[in-house]
């Protein structure tokens, strides 16, 4: 951040800073100009109020050392804005801070990329990437009058856990899988519930038997790894064979690594199914888009054929 930093410090020592840290207190104004190492802050009255010494990234990222901001009125309220600009790389755009509009952050080619990129993933662009990334209400926050209970679910953004656009896999949820090259949902032949029923593919549109199971509903369940398992029994890679084109077939689940899929989010909301024994994908044969195509294992290669979309019901 010194590149940053000497540029900052050379603008404020010919220039105006001015921070409005009080939403609700638009009057209340203090202004910076650099003199030397050091940068002065002045009320109102031109009296000096507060001083910061040019900061290093460690005190940037941190927001502390020598941007210590003490729960006060006035140094503590102007070194967040200060750290918040920092951080967002607006201290050179903007003469005055702190600058809310978040098309303007992190534009600068020295600027805080973690920041910048855990931002850009968050459904609303909200995020609490660094100290005092509350500045301006970029941060992500649940509000209730009357809590009752909360939980948290961490999946990471890309890759395996399972998380897109429409939110983390549900593990007590049941799914169809339809896939994207199809629009036809994985199915056991025949509604099969016998070791060794095929895995195929099917009309999205079927109706419940009358215990309430589909052959095309899938449960998908977290472990050490997650693992796809059908209701009873499961699919899985016959477990002798890690060549492309094995078939899939459904058997009793009893927990071997031919029964078990990563499911790994794709951009577009949609999910690729990786077998952890054989490291291959789930895949619709030919990329056929037939009643009763069989599904296979074959090289990841990001087929639509190897894409599936997880309707909830």
């Amino acid at each position: 951040m010194d590149d940053y930093v000497n540029r900052v410090w050379s603008k404020y020592s010919s220039s105006t800073l001015t921070v409005t840290p009080f939403t609700d207190q638009p009057n209340t104004k203090f202004y910076g100009r650099v003199s030397g190492n050091t940068m002065n802050f002045t009320n109102s009255s031109g009296a000096v109020v507060t001083s910061f010494q040019k900061p290093d990234s460690d005190s940037i990222f941190g927001c502390y050392k020598l941007l210590d901001a003490p729960n006060d009125l006035v140094r503590g309220p102007i070194s967040r804005t200060l750290c918040a600009g920092y951080n967002r790389s607006t201290l050179l755009t903007n003469p005055n801070q702190p600058d809310t509009s978040a098309a303007g952050f992190y534009q600068d080619g020295v600027t805080n990329y973690y920041a910048k990129n855990l931002h850009a993933q968050m459904a609303d662009g909200k995020a609490y990437a660094f100290a005092f990334d509350d500045v301006g209400n970029h941060e992500s926050l649940v509000h209730d009058d009357n809590p009752q209970q909360a939980s948290i679910t961490l999946d990471s953004f890309s890759g395996g856990g399972g998380t897109g656009p429409s939110g983390p896999i549900n593990t007590a949820a049941w799914y169809r899988m339809v896939n994207s090259n199809s629009a036809k949902c994985v199915d056991a032949s025949g509604a099969g519930i016998a070791n060794g029923t095929p895995c195929s593919s099917g009309p999205v549109a079927v109706r419940p038997t009358s215990s309430g199971s589909s052959p095309h509903r899938q449960r998908l369940l977290h472990d050490r790894q997650p693992q796809l398992r059908r209701q009873s029994p499961s699919p899985r890679r016959p477990a002798s064979s890690g060549a492309d084109g094995t078939a899939l077939d459904t058997w009793t689940q009893d927990g071997g690594a031919n029964q078990q899929w990563q499911p790994v989010a794709q951009s577009d909301g949609s999910y690729h199914f990786v077998s952890r024994a054989s490291g291959k994908c789930l895949d619709v044969t030919g990329a056929s888009t037939a009643d009763g195509a069989l599904l296979e294992q074959w090289t990841c290669n990001g087929g639509s054929n190897q894409s599936f979309r997880l309707d909830a019901g």
